[in-house]
């Protein structure tokens, strides 16, 4: 990130406590601040384009903020995002789920788009961890059962990598510089890969993973010993582990249609008896690696007479995102009937509490109907509190709404949550989780 975004990040809680001015910040710091920090709080707001985050409207939503935000403002806001998600635990149950389904739906796969897998990676499994606990809880043990000390396995198996590739004094001959990066799979990974691929826990393969970027040596045959050095690599990563060769696939020697190149390997990391899932190991270039990052020119697109490609391309990209949108803000009600019986019975339900007939619900008359159900004063004013978004004293239609909206989410995410935890259960073999366990469970980090 360069100095713009990285005051921006520092100044929009800032702005938006009105302790500054968007004037202010463009007369002391900068114009690009300043626009970098108005589209920032542009991009904060977008999700409220759409009124139910269903998959069809979040695909949409990201097109459309992908086309028209400033790139620069939508990794800032994703940062900020999982600053947020990191301290979530202050926030009621139900507003900890609402804001995690519209990270897992609209801006992990924001982040993913953006090619910064570790933002995806860490959203995804920060918005697991609040809408479906019992879930991620399961799979976090079945992860962590395979280690054996305090140390973690990927670290260890890095270090030992790294020294073996440092005291190789043919690969030394050939690179100037040796990173080996490692990671675990994502517990929301793993489990899309147990429940919705179907795999046995045996089969999940790619728990472990390192990836080797090697320098090359500069010249005029760089890219040539780069190659070389990679096949060297191999070599020494066979003589530390045992390879498991229907699993390895060489992107070098047969690129991908897309340009990508890379050695990819499997290998066996049992020790003493000790059965531990297989390790992914890629191994390639910088330039290789930059590739895989940015990708490679897009087709060229030729349309109304444009010459220019990349201007053919975003004004067609503008045009669908744009006529997504508006057609999920302008469609009508829905026409599937159970739809429309479930918005009948929320309007039934909120002109039986409306007793006087005003549009809105009143202190007292919620008081009433708690009082006619036993509970005491006490929970109404509380439950005022709660929803009375507008802060008026009284609960419109739309207020009600959105409170219904938000049970019928909790209901529906605490089933799913029953339903997955019961899958993991019989395909992880793991003793039942007694007892209540909260969401806020402080994860150790890695």
């Amino acid at each position: 990130m360069d100095a713009e975004v990285i005051s921006a990040g520092i100044l929009r809680e800032v702005l938006e406590t009105g302790a500054v001015s968007i004037h202010e910040v463009r007369d002391r710091i900068g114009r690009g601040t300043a626009h970098l920090l108005h589209e920032s709080l542009r991009v904060k707001s977008f999700p409220s384009k759409v009124d139910v985050l269903d998959d069809e409207s979040a695909a949409a939503l990201r097109k459309f903020c992908l086309t028209f935000y400033d790139t620069r403002a939508v990794v800032l806001d994703l940062a900020l995002k999982l600053d947020m998600m990191r301290h979530l635990n202050y926030l009621p149950r139900y507003q900890q789920q609402i804001v995690s389904l519209e990270v897992m739906k609209v801006h992990a796969p924001l982040a993913h788009a953006l090619r910064t897998e570790f933002l995806s990676l860490e959203l995804e499994d920060l918005s697991f961890r609040y809408l479906f606990p019992y879930s991620y809880l399961y799979v976090d043990r079945w992860l962590r059962s395979h280690e054996t000390g305090s140390k973690p396995l990927i670290e260890i198996y890095k270090e030992e990598l790294l020294q073996s590739l440092q005291d190789d004094s043919v690969l030394a001959d050939m690179v100037d510089d040796i990173l080996v990066l490692g990671r675990y799979k994502s517990r929301y990974s793993t489990m899309k890969k147990l429940l919705r691929d179907g795999r046995k826990p045996e089969e999940v393969n790619d728990i472990l993973g390192l990836r080797i970027i090697l320098k090359p040596k500069s010249g005029p045959d760089t890219t040539e010993i780069g190659e070389k050095a990679c096949y060297r690599t191999r070599e020494i990563v066979q003589s530390l582990w045992k390879e498991m060769l229907h699993r390895s696939k060489d992107y070098i020697s047969r690129p991908k249609l897309n340009g990508y190149r890379s050695l990819h390997m499997a290998v066996d990391v049992s020790k003493n008896g000790q059965a531990r899932p297989l390790m992914e190991i890629q191994i390639r270039t910088t330039e290789m690696d930059m590739l895989a990052a940015g990708g490679t020119a897009s087709h060229s697109l030729y349309k109304s007479g444009l010459n220019d490609p990349e201007e053919a391309k975003r004004l067609k990209a503008i045009m669908l995102a744009a006529a997504e949108l508006a057609a999920l803000r302008l469609q009508d009600l829905p026409s599937s009937n159970h739809k429309e019986m479930e918005i009948d019975r929320r309007d039934r339900v909120f002109r039986l509490l409306d007793k006087n007939g005003d549009g809105r619900i009143s202190i007292e008359e919620l008081m009433e109907v708690m009082e006619e159900l036993g509970a005491p004063g006490d929970d109404a004013r509380e439950m005022m509190q709660l929803l009375d978004a507008n802060s008026d004293g009284s609960l419109s239609s739309d207020e009600f709404d959105s409170f219904q909206k938000q049970v019928e989410l909790m209901r529906n995410l605490e089933d799913r949550d029953d339903e997955y935890k019961a899958m993991l259960n019989e395909k992880l073999h793991l003793d039942v989780i007694a007892g209540l366990i909260p969401a806020t469970t402080e994860e150790p980090r890695q």
